[in-house]
């Protein structure tokens, strides 16, 4: 469907903004009156990280007049395989500061606005009211309802992706004209069913392909030209060189955006998403040890079976000495436990803790009483343990 322009235009453009912007100014679509929209404009990317990345960029070589970027963390030497708006010098430096310095290197004409902290219930709405349109680059399903929340209770439009190894997803959720992420997804997945890209990996070019989708279908809102992704899901497939489109309909019975919604005001979203499930968390309590509790017991030679929860990709870049590698998965399917052995105390570990600890449930109710997990995983035992051991 096409929607009418989303800002009005500004004023003018200097003449050294028409130099720049020509080849917008000669699409008939776009034209004077679509580049005075951009600049005009007031977008908000969350986060600026994988997608967050490309989308800032291109907005800021589009003319985009305003951007803002909210993001707490700090650039690590794993971002750069995909998070190409940082460099080298910047590891250590705040993502946000990184981001601007780069947003002003390719277009000294766009205003960049920085929210130097986690996007919460208590902030969303106050930052969010600031702004024409809302660009989502998160890669947490709670900040993800967290966004469609604030964006239906302020009915603004925003522009989602996901990413996922070879996959991504791309639509336009606008729930006045259309569906919200809750009509397409109404409740989160289990907790530790669908791992994140630091667990599961992401091809890095894969950002640039979905956050090229998400800028384009930001243009189009703005300027009020094309046909948008609200209603229709883009899904594509790297490795095939494929996509798909699906309808997305809205939701009457949406609880945010239904006819009747229960949900009508900002919510506590790590308890939606259960970021970690309640049997994990009665299992770990009491039951987590540190990695340096788990070197004293290697050096006491106590009888442990360490045994490592990860994939086999992530075992290879670095693993606990000793360790074992045994998936998650074989757990939750039950084929892993006839390997266990019964006369030694079980050490799960993962990369964190949050796998560990559901695996660590699993075993408990298997009767594994005695089994314990490292709360921190194998990144706490290599800062704690091993420096020299690479991270990932």
């Amino acid at each position: 469907m096409s929607l009418p322009p989303l800002v009005e235009p500004t004023a003018e453009l200097t003449v050294d903004e028409v130099r720049r912007y020509s080849r917008h100014l000669i699409i008939p679509d776009v034209g004077m009156d679509g580049q005075k929209r951009l600049k005009n404009a007031k977008v908000l990317c969350v986060g600026a990280g994988g997608l967050g990345s490309p989308a800032l960029m291109y907005l800021a070589a589009a003319g985009v007049g305003t951007l803002g970027i909210i993001e707490f963390d700090e650039v690590d030497e794993s971002n750069l395989q995909r998070q190409i708006i940082h460099s080298q010098a910047d590891i250590g430096r705040s993502k946000a500061e990184s981001a601007r310095d780069t947003v002003k290197g390719i277009n000294p004409y766009t205003d960049v606005i920085l929210h130097e902290m986690r996007l919460e219930a208590d902030n969303v709405m106050d930052i969010f009211s600031q702004y024409d349109l809302i660009v989502d680059g998160t890669d947490n399903f709670a900040t993800r309802y967290l966004v469609n929340d604030a964006c239906v209770l302020l009915n603004k439009p925003y522009v989602w992706g996901s990413i996922y190894r070879f996959d991504g997803q791309a639509s336009v959720f606008w729930s006045e004209h259309g569906p919200c992420y809750r009509c397409l997804y109404p409740e989160p997945p289990p907790p530790g069913m669908v791992p994140s890209c630091a667990e599961g990996g992401v091809l890095g070019v894969l950002c640039a392909s979905v956050g090229s989708i998400q800028v384009t279908e930001a243009i189009k809102l703005l300027a009020g030209v094309g046909d948008p992704l609200v209603g229709r899901l883009m899904i594509y497939d790297a490795l095939e060189m494929q996509y798909r489109q699906v309808k997305v309909r809205k939701d009457p019975d949406c609880a945010i955006c239904g006819e009747n919604p229960t949900v009508t005001e900002l919510i506590d979203y790590e308890a939606f998403c259960g970021v970690v499930s309640d049997e994990a968390q009665e299992a770990a309590a009491g039951s987590t040890i540190t990695p340096k509790q788990l070197k004293e017991w290697i050096d006491d030679d106590e009888s442990i079976e360490i045994i490592d929860v990860r994939e086999p990709n992530e075992y290879e870049i670095v693993s606990i000495p000793g360790a074992r590698l045994i998936p998650k998965n074989e757990f939750l399917m039950g084929t892993a436990l006839q390997d266990l052995p019964q006369d030694k105390k079980i050490v799960l570990h993962c990369k964190t803790g949050v796998r560990s600890a559901e695996v660590l449930a699993v075993l408990k109710s298997a009767g594994f009483s005695d089994a314990v997990h490292v709360g921190g995983g194998v990144i706490g035992w290599v800062n704690q343990i091993e420096p020299e051991k690479p991270v990932y």
